[in-house]
């Protein structure tokens, strides 16, 4: 019998405890502090009347959702440096930002968005692993609610988003599959990955790399595997908050 046990005593397969907050920055069309255990992001999105200069230069038909990324200086036990402090944005917060944009579009049909921006901003207010997964999946929320705001009070005819977006990492620690890595199993995995997919079970984007380390093709299909029941999980989350909401209309 393996004695393995994970730093928090969860099974391989389970998730952190997940908890959405909705409304967390009122000033925001939409917003929603989502919670992965001890990682908390929050996620506001607000329509902009404007779309993006080569759109317009380029006559490009429809709108555009684009994403911010930050984590802020208490978020981590050492302060972290503002990126305006250092008079730019670190490589990870780029790349990080860029992903969250890429997950929304994936599901938004953005002619439905005719004229208009929607921004998306994720703010990690404290970190323990998986903040990039977090605020994908907090994102879309936010975003789905200033969209049914807007639908509401007549800005917007119709809702854009064809599906519902969230994301999840995985993980091979000491030699094990597991699932939600916070940062102590993060920082000694050997193979790590974040996967995007829709409530309807397609993948959006897969990132995975072995740390110094290779990994089988067996152990691939065990995170993927790993991967899907979470994202069904975290689906079916988003779902439930959004009905709460008193929602309609939405692809998961």
């Amino acid at each position: 019998m393996s004695s393995f046990s994970r730093p928090d005593g969860r099974a391989n397969d389970a998730l952190r405890p997940i908890t959405f907050e909705a409304d967390f920055a009122p000033h925001a069309t939409g917003s929603v502090l989502a919670s992965f255990g001890n990682t908390r992001v929050i996620c506001g999105a607000t329509l902009e009347n404007k779309v993006p200069g080569w759109m317009r230069a380029q006559n490009v038909e429809g709108g555009w959702l684009t994403a911010e990324y930050s984590m802020l200086p208490y978020s981590t036990h050492d302060r972290k440096q503002r990126d305006s402090s250092k008079g730019r944005l670190d490589g990870r917060s780029v790349e990080i930002q860029r992903l969250i944009g890429r997950s929304l579009r994936a599901v938004l049909d953005l002619k439905k968005l005719p004229g208009h921006t929607l921004w998306v901003d994720c703010d990690v207010l404290q970190a323990d692993g998986g903040t990039r997964t977090a605020s994908i999946t907090g994102a879309y929320l936010a975003a789905r609610l200033a969209v049914q705001k807007l639908i509401d009070e007549e800005k917007l005819k119709e809702n854009p988003f064809r599906d519902s977006v969230a994301a999840i990492s995985v993980g091979i620690f000491e030699d094990h599959a597991v699932l939600d890595l916070p940062y102590i199993e993060d920082r000694d995995a050997s193979v790590d990955f974040n996967v995007v997919m829709t409530g309807q079970g397609d993948f959006v984007e897969i990132q995975g790399t072995g740390e110094e380390a290779t990994f089988s093709e067996d152990q691939l299909a065990q995170l993927m595997s790993l991967a899907k029941k979470g994202i069904q999980e975290i689906s079916s989350l988003q779902a439930s908050f959004l009905s709460q909401r008193l929602l309609s209309g939405i692809g998961s």
